[in-house]
């Protein structure tokens, strides 16, 4: 039993001796790893080290090299600058020596000036004292005064005086005509003809065609209840009459016409016509229309090449499509006089942008969202100022109907634009009795003047032809009663275009052979 524990205690001390041998061994190897590992990192780190000083060099050497070529650039400029200082320099210090020279040369002038009108005032006194002697021998002899002999000698000249005036104004007006009108006439012609737009008439009415006349019943429902749901709903009248395969659909706003035009096609190729399902169609026709009609606005202006306008200004643009004036399509004028505007512009060496940005709001005021009081001029420069567009355009909008002043270059541009896409042939229709009353005015004003035996309005208002008494009025007062005829028609009376006025005087000698 003794023996036993002494094996077990000496195989314990084995054991622990083995265990104790092998940490040992195991320790001195982690050391020597460690020892190994340490020697490595420190030859590694030497190596990044070197490395990261080569590469360090390598940025420093760049950027010091890129910084030598920024000062020489600089350098450079500054070089260049200094000298286009120096030869301003030189040049106005020759042009200061110049205007000495030029100072000295005056001086010397006026001196000579000076002496000069001496000499004339000493001569203009010896010449005022022999025409006083001169004159009292006159008076002696013809027994009149100075001053009766003058008054015949005005009244004998007056009319040839006035002749001659008449004449000289006739000429300068010829001069001016042919110098000044010709470039203007120059640049409107260009502008009209690199500017192309078709004239589009619409009407107050729109006409729906059917397939068949049993659709007229379905559209008007039982008792009528359809077509009232749908007159309520889109401010429409709508007339069924006994015309084949056809409604009208009456009103003054065409947007609403084109919303009851479009919910009766989506109605009828549904077949379902109810109230219900015709508020939910004019609603979403609605909807569509007014993406429509601000996806017009912004084509509009892509078209155009205009940026940066608020997106309500769009949505007016592009409600345009849907208005007219004088039966000429309000959309189709405004990017009409916008085009003219930018024409005439580049050619008179404006802004061409900023005049095709007026032209084509010229007219905005005629599509507000609701009825104003101010005339569309005034409300348009108003809506303008109130989405932030620049003076100068808002000064063209107001202005291009003389309802507030001119300050800017733009303004008569826009305002001769709109006459040029108004008054040409086919554009408009006047009213009828507008019309007759200005061709009556132009007659009333030229019977008006004393000697004039007939007149007529013709060419549409374009030419008024006055017919004046030979005994009563020569040739030099029919020039002198045209001119004062085209100021006061001018001042007195709004037209489009220019106005014509040919006074004719004849003469006929009747004798007769018996």
């Amino acid at each position: 039993m003794t023996e036993i524990v002494i094996y077990s205690v000496l195989l314990v001390l084995g054991v622990a001796l083995g265990y104790f041998i092998a940490a040992v061994a195991v320790r001195k190897s982690i050391e020597k790893k460690s020892v190994h590992l340490l020697d490595e990192a420190k030859e590694k780190a030497e190596v990044v080290k070197d490395k990261k000083i080569l590469q360090a060099k390598d940025k420093f050497l760049q950027l010091r090299s890129e910084h030598e070529r920024y000062v020489q650039g600089k350098n450079s400029v500054i070089g260049k600058s200094e000298s286009r200082i120096k030869q301003k320099e030189n040049t106005l210090n020759q042009r200061l020596e110049e205007s000495k020279k030029k100072a000295n040369e005056i001086n010397s002038i006026r001196e000579n000036l000076t002496r000069q009108l001496e000499v004339v005032e000493k001569k203009e006194e010896s010449v005022e004292k022999m025409y006083h002697q001169q004159v009292n021998q006159l008076e002696a002899l013809s027994d009149l005064s100075a001053e009766d002999a003058k008054a015949q000698l005005i009244e004998t000249i007056k009319d040839e005086a006035k002749a001659n005036a008449m004449v000289f104004v006739n000429e300068i007006i010829e001069d001016a005509k042919l110098s000044a009108d010709q470039e203007a006439k120059k640049i409107v012609i260009q502008s009209i003809q690199r500017t192309a737009a078709e004239s589009a008439i619409e009407n107050s009415v729109t006409v729906f065609p059917l397939d068949s006349d049993d659709v007229k019943g379905r559209i008007i429902g039982r008792e009528g209840r359809n077509i009232r749901a749908l007159e309520s709903l889109t401010g429409i009248e709508i007339i069924i009459d006994d015309s084949p395969d056809a409604i009208i659909l009456s009103g003054f706003d065409p947007v609403r016409r084109e919303v009851a035009r479009l919910s009766l096609h989506k109605l009828v190729t549904d077949g379902r016509i109810h109230p219900a399902r015709i508020e939910e169609v004019v609603n979403k026709t609605k909807k569509q229309l007014d993406k429509q009609i601000l996806e017009t606005g912004k084509r509009t202006l892509i078209d155009l090449g205009i940026h940066n306008m608020h997106v309500e200004l769009m949505r007016m643009v592009g409600r345009m499509k849907y208005r007219s004036s004088y039966g000429q399509n309000l959309l189709q004028h405004s990017r009409e006089v916008a085009n003219l505007c930018a024409t005439m512009a580049s050619e008179l060496g404006l802004d061409p942008k900023k005049a095709k940005r007026a032209g084509l709001l010229h007219d905005i005021g005629k599509v507000p969202d609701s009825e104003p009081e101010l005339p569309h001029a005034l409300h348009g420069m108003k809506l303008a100022e109130k989405f932030k567009e620049h003076a100068d355009i808002c000064n063209a909008i107001g202005s291009h109907h003389d309802e507030v002043e001119m300050t800017s270059l733009l303004s008569p541009i826009v305002q001769v634009c709109d006459a040029i896409s108004g008054a040409r042939p086919g554009a408009r229709r006047e009213v009828v009795e507008a019309y007759i009353q200005r061709l009556k005015k132009l007659e009333s004003m030229a019977r008006e003047y004393d000697g004039v035996v007939k007149t007529y309005a013709i060419q549409a208002g374009r030419e008024l032809r006055v017919i004046v008494g030979a005994d009563q009025i020569d040739d030099a007062k029919a020039t002198e009663l045209s001119y004062d005829l085209s100021k006061k028609i001018q001042d007195e009376m709004k037209y489009p275009g220019q106005i014509k006025i040919t006074v004719i005087r004849e003469t006929r000698a009747i004798n007769y052979a018996k």
